[in-house]
């Protein structure tokens, strides 16, 4: 008989997913469960280039239907799934309807944060998660106007460049007291903020936001001091939550994410978890569940292997990108529990600098503006754990290259 594997959530982990474990031997069925009516996209750029308009919605999809046809991988689109029965091994559609499943991918992703404030209910207050989304603030898009991002995140200023760049007139408000607050150092918050306020966005950090207000639609936004603003469109960015609760309700084990071994395995054998959803072990970082697409295109090759039975554990270093008006952001591992920061370049006045994250003596981390090689350099330096010199590293005349060189001379 047929062996059949399921995977839940047409995400970025799902695309890639299911015609890896086609080449990994899987030669039963393949069948991709999504509650959206799209084929997996591409998420990035929903916020850039599909809301400025040079995208349509095919140009975001990671692989043609053809491309996927040629795998014999099926689709349920616009379908959810309820309840994951592991004793049946079967999972139970919001229709009623059952399916029985050998292995199943949990690809559930997730969604965004929501806010419990008075009027953001109104015509013209939107979240940004899918092309749907972006579909609906479009319409609400008018040179002139006024719009209002609540969030000062990585989504939030990217809405914001793009927003000011299709001529309304951008506020950003944000609870804590700097951008990217709980993402980076203030010296690139500090930089961020100045780049936007150069381009014409209104930044306000500290504040909190009290409720929306209009008649049909929202009108204005009134901030915790009483203070109105006037907005014809908000966008709320605060944050996202993993899709957990099907893996609960299972009795699978979670804790901020779905949790799984190196592998992608969960607490049970035939079940495995990759992507935006999954908590899984760094050899860098201990126990982390990442928000990105090289973490979901790399974690769902671990996947696919692991439900052939085959062990390729998942070690890439975390890796993050953002583009906003002519800056290009990489960033290169992860920067909790850093003890110094390094700055290297002109951060005060240019538009092309790096953050190094230090902790201990060694680089776990780094936040590099319009430097591509930087970028690269620190993913090598952070992966081979590489002893720096903090004076040296802030020296624009001293070759980063060159340490990887002492580095070989002193093991030698």
């Amino acid at each position: 008989m047929e062996r059949t594997c399921i995977i839940v959530g047409a995400s970025h982990a799902a695309a890639q997913l299911a015609p890896i474990l086609r080449q990994e031997g899987w030669e039963g069925r393949i069948v991709v469960i999504g509650d959206e009516p799209h084929l997996p996209y591409h998420r990035p750029p929903l916020s850039k280039a599909y809301l400025l308009g040079e995208k349509t919605s095919d140009d975001l999809h990671i692989r043609t239907a053809d491309a996927y046809g040629k795998f014999g991988i099926e689709f349920r689109l616009g379908e959810r799934v309820v309840a994951i029965d592991r004793a049946r091994k079967s999972v139970t559609l919001s229709d009623g309807a059952s399916l029985a499943y050998d292995k199943l991918a949990l690809c559930t992703g997730t969604r965004v944060r929501t806010v419990a404030l008075p009027g953001a209910q109104l015509e013209g207050v939107h979240y940004l998660r899918g092309i749907g989304d972006i579909d609906r603030i479009r319409r609400h898009v008018q040179p002139g106007a006024h719009a209002a991002i609540v969030g000062g995140g990585y989504i939030g200023l990217e809405t914001a460049a793009v927003l000011n760049r299709l001529g309304m007139q951008v506020s950003v408000l944000e609870m804590a007291p700097r951008v990217l607050a709980r993402v980076t150092a203030p010296e690139v918050s500090a930089f961020f903020e100045r780049v936007h306020r150069e381009e014409g966005v209104d930044i306000r950090t500290g504040i909190t936001v009290n409720r929306f207000e209009g008649g049909a639609r929202v009108e204005r936004i009134v901030l915790g001091d009483g203070t109105a603003l006037p907005a014809s469109l908000v966008v709320i960015g605060v944050g996202v939550v993993p899709n957990v609760e099907l893996a609960q309700s299972a009795g699978l084990d979670v804790e901020n994410g779905i949790v799984v071994d190196a592998c992608a395995r969960t607490s049970d054998p035939d079940i495995v978890a990759a992507g935006d959803c999954a908590m899984h072990p760094s050899p860098y970082y201990g126990r982390i569940r990442l928000e990105s697409v090289p973490n979901a295109t790399e974690q769902a090759k671990a996947a696919a292997a692991a439900l052939c039975g085959k062990d390729k554990p998942y070690r890439a270093l975390p890796w993050f990108w953002s583009d906003q008006y002519d800056i290009k952001l990489q960033i290169a591992g992860l920067n909790a529990g850093y003890d110094q920061v390094i700055v290297r370049g002109a951060r005060d006045t240019g538009r092309s600098f790096s953050a190094f994250y230090l902790k201990g003596g060694r680089l776990v981390a780094a936040d590099c503006v319009n430097r591509a090689q930087e970028f690269m350099l620190s993913k090598r330096l952070i992966a081979e754990g590489i002893a720096l010199d903090a004076t040296r590293l802030a020296d624009e005349t001293f070759s980063l290259k060159s340490l990887f060189e002492t580095a070989q001379q002193q093991s030698d």
